[in-house]
């Protein structure tokens, strides 16, 4: 007699382990916060727990956004309407605004102000089965205010159901105190700011943006030697808008994955598969920035390498926080499949965190995350436009309904 804490039972699972790996009308159990048991109902054994019927629903496993700027203050809509009137990203920046206006903002917030700002979109995500979040720091460009969005990340974890992924991105942006001094920010990035956040327990991993108007191949390998120095795994936001050779860079160091790409080589997708770097795509920035290169889908499932997609909310360039939303503009602008998209929400975007495993998949042993979707096939997710058709979520083996309530 199996004694479980709770067992979901009347649900079609999709693991996502080999394509959607379906089980329909089966059931899941959970025994300390992991998945004990899974299989189709008919061939559960004797167990004495609770049991929930989950109505015939979908169960997935809960998703996953492995890319978010998402602890922010402020809002750049000034920006997007002087797009709109003909002004590129790299003019705004240029003049000042870009990042640097969310910079001015973070900094001028307190701890509490920054949190309150940020956890309306957190909710949003947690309403549509966001099980698992990323949150990067970088609109701090100071030891003091990098390390107040990281703790503010890692505050957003404790008073919200979701296991938050901190990654520190001092790397971002030149603040203006540096200006005309791009090593010397790095000097300060490597030898101050890392080894006191990464001291501090902040850091779960590093990013950069190397970039024409963010830092060159070489000054981001330096902000990678020192992050694995202190034992940290890399990502990059690498081939946004140029080639910068940033995906071959991150592969080198056997970085977890490269993100945008829309300006990705056959040199950077070579080096990408060699390495198990996974490819996160972002189409909110593609669709708000209004880009017409897209990042080259095809070669790089040709050539093997993971796809994982992800909001990239910020406030600047992809002010979305919908990952059903992403799913269907991957889907729509770039032709992924529903269920690549899926798997790029799930287990692909598990690995682009290097949580594969603990989360990502429906699997005995592994975090008792999943969503409950009233839904007919898995491929819905990725096909309904603004509807939101999660019924539930569990955390942790802990059942919660969507919608969650904000602290006052």
């Amino acid at each position: 007699m199996q004694t479980w804490d709770v067992l979901y039972t009347n649900v079609h699972l999709a693991t996502m382990v080999d394509g959607y790996g379906e089980i329909l009308d089966g059931a899941i159990a959970v025994k300390d916060g992991r998945i004990a048991w899974l299989g189709p109902r008919a061939a559960l054994p004797a167990s004495a727990c609770p049991v929930v019927d989950g109505g015939g629903c979908w169960l997935t496993p809960g998703l996953i956004d492995c890319h978010s700027h998402i602890v922010h203050a402020g809002n750049r809509s000034d920006e997007f309407e002087a797009r709109l009137n003909g002004a590129s990203y790299e003019d705004i920046s240029k003049a000042g605004g870009g990042i640097m206006s969310t910079v001015r903002a973070t900094r001028a917030a307190s701890d509490d102000e920054l949190l309150r700002q940020s956890l309306p979109r957190v909710a949003s995500l947690l309403a549509e089965g966001v099980t698992t979040l990323e949150i990067k720091s970088g609109y701090g460009l100071s030891l003091e205010s990098e390390e107040k969005m990281l703790r503010v990340a890692r505050r957003v974890g404790q008073v919200l159901p979701v296991a938050v992924a901190t990654t520190f991105l001092g790397a971002h942006a030149l603040p203006p105190e540096y200006a005309g001094r791009a090593d010397a920010y790095i000097d300060l990035v490597c030898e101050q700011m890392l080894p006191a956040l990464a001291g501090a327990g902040l850091v779960d991993a590093v990013d950069a943006f190397c970039e024409r108007i963010g830092f060159s191949a070489a000054q981001t390998e330096r902000v990678f030697r020192a992050a694995r120095a202190h034992g940290l795994p890399v990502k990059l936001h690498a081939e946004q808008l140029s080639d910068q050779g940033g995906s071959e860079l991150v592969a080198r160091y056997d970085g977890l994955s490269a993100d945008h790409l829309e300006h990705l080589t056959p040199a950077g997708i070579a080096a990408m598969a060699a390495h198990g770097t996974v490819a996160v795509l972002l189409p909110g920035a593609y669709y708000f920035l209004r880009d017409t290169q897209p990042p080259p889908v095809a070669a790089l499932r040709a050539a093997g390498v993971a796809l994982a997609v992800a909001t990239d909310c910020n406030p600047g360039t992809s002010p979305m926080t919908s990952l059903l939303l992403a799913m269907n503009m991957a889907c729509t602008l770039w032709r992924l499949t529903p269920r690549e998209a899926l798997a790029g929400c799930t287990i692909q975007a598990a690995k682009a965190l290097g949580l594969q495993t603990q989360v990502g998949s429906l699997e005995l042993g592994k975090r008792a995350d999943f969503a409950l979707w009233h839904i007919a096939r898995p491929a819905d997710l990725a096909y309904a436009i603004g509807f939101n058709p999660c019924r539930g979520v569990v955390n942790g083996g802990v059942w919660r309904e969507p919608v969650v309530s904000l602290p006052a």
